[in-house]
């Protein structure tokens, strides 16, 4: 549960930036569809709402490199995703049990 200066337990913020010139960008991997399948997932465990967890479209979050990436508050955590079955480990080790998918993590030195 949310402490008493936070709304949210967690927010998980995904990057959904659509770059024109044809540079590298998270809604070239499929990065809508990982939102949309962590947002219903979350919802579907009973995860969403006041003092729980918040699912957040972003722009760009300038670690390009590793996308798509994501974000999770308020632990700093990034993640670098690749398919649905990754969204789904995030959301029920981290958001749903508060453990860090490690094989998931971006790499600190990655960035755009």
């Amino acid at each position: 549960m949310a402490d008493n200066n936070s709304y949210y337990e967690r927010h998980i913020f995904f990057c959904l930036n659509q770059r024109d010139n044809g540079d590298a960008c998270c809604a070239q991997h499929q990065a809508q569809e990982a939102f949309d399948r962590c947002k219903s997932q979350v919802k579907a465990l009973g995860l969403a709402g006041p003092g729980k967890v918040r699912v957040n479209k972003a722009g760009c979050l300038d670690r390009c490199a590793g996308g798509p990436i994501a974000v999770v508050y308020p632990e700093a955590v990034w993640y670098s995703f690749v398919d649905a079955s990754d969204i789904d480990e995030i959301v029920t080790s981290h958001l749903r049990d508060g453990v860090v998918v490690q094989r998931l993590q971006t790499p600190s030195d990655v960035g755009r």
